[in-house]
């Protein structure tokens, strides 16, 4: 099929997310990347590519309005001159790592609200826009080991991933009985090299007491550099048998 690519990111700004935002413009994919602080970076190297990139600065924790900017965005774009279309559900937070009674209401839900009510509405913004496009669609949430294990002081980051990957499990069983359903994934993309790692293993000690297994991660260099895991994840958003599994791990 001809036509370019144009794959929607949340979280591109950094870690991860920036890694695969790089790494799709390189593959001329068209980008749109939504984050609270849009990097110059992506916008002087897609100039040099050739490649249309647009950032939106937009804080998750508010996901109703960028939802109803996305859908509005997508039904003045149609998919004109496109060969498929892509949402990745990438953005993440953790508020401190503490036990639930411990962290204030505000960052809980903002936290949740980032990692679960954004993907959901975004999701829902995404598939109603696309509905009679022409073109493959894909849905891909980058999920985390953390939503299939159960860790204490971590209960907000746990139980949205757990959402996140029941949401796409129903996603899956909706989108299949489409003649164009999306095909959907919630993918663990295994530990990476973020500042997300950074701020569990700076956390106390007495607060988490998972703690110091984090920080062997780092000293026994098992941790994913963004550059590599963004890889890998791409080349499993690219197989021909992408959304096969609902929910699953880079690795498989």
């Amino acid at each position: 099929m001809g036509g370019q690519p144009l794959t929607l990111i949340t979280g591109a700004s950094r870690g991860l997310g920036f890694a695969m935002a790089r790494q799709l413009l390189h593959s001329k994919h068209e980008l749109l990347c939504i984050a609270r602080h849009p990097r110059p970076e992506l916008e002087a190297e897609a100039t040099a590519l050739g490649v249309r990139c647009e950032q939106w600065a937009h804080d998750l924790a508010r996901p109703d309005a960028v939802a109803a900017r996305l859908e509005g965005w997508l039904m003045q774009r149609g998919d004109a001159g496109l060969a498929s279309i892509t949402l990745i559900n990438n953005a993440a937070v953790i508020p401190p790592a503490a036990p639930l009674a411990e962290i204030p209401i505000r960052e809980l839900s903002d936290a949740l609200r980032v990692d679960l009510e954004a993907p959901l509405l975004l999701t829902s913004a995404f598939l109603r826009a696309t509905a009679a496009w022409a073109v493959p669609r894909k849905v891909l949430n980058i999920s985390s080991g953390l939503g299939r294990r159960a860790m204490g002081s971590q209960a907000t980051y746990c139980a949205a991933k757990a959402g996140m990957d029941h949401f796409t499990r129903c996603l899956a069983l909706e989108e299949a009985r489409s003649s164009n359903g999306a095909r959907v994934c919630s993918l663990a993309p295994g530990v990476i090299d973020t500042d997300m790692q950074v701020q569990l293993r700076s956390a106390d000690v007495n607060a988490f007491p998972d703690r110091q297994g984090f920080v062997g991660l780092k000293q026994q260099g098992v941790l994913t550099a963004p550059d590599d895991a963004a890889a890998r994840v791409l080349e499993f958003l690219a197989r021909p048998d992408f959304g096969s599994q609902p929910v699953a791990d880079v690795r498989a």
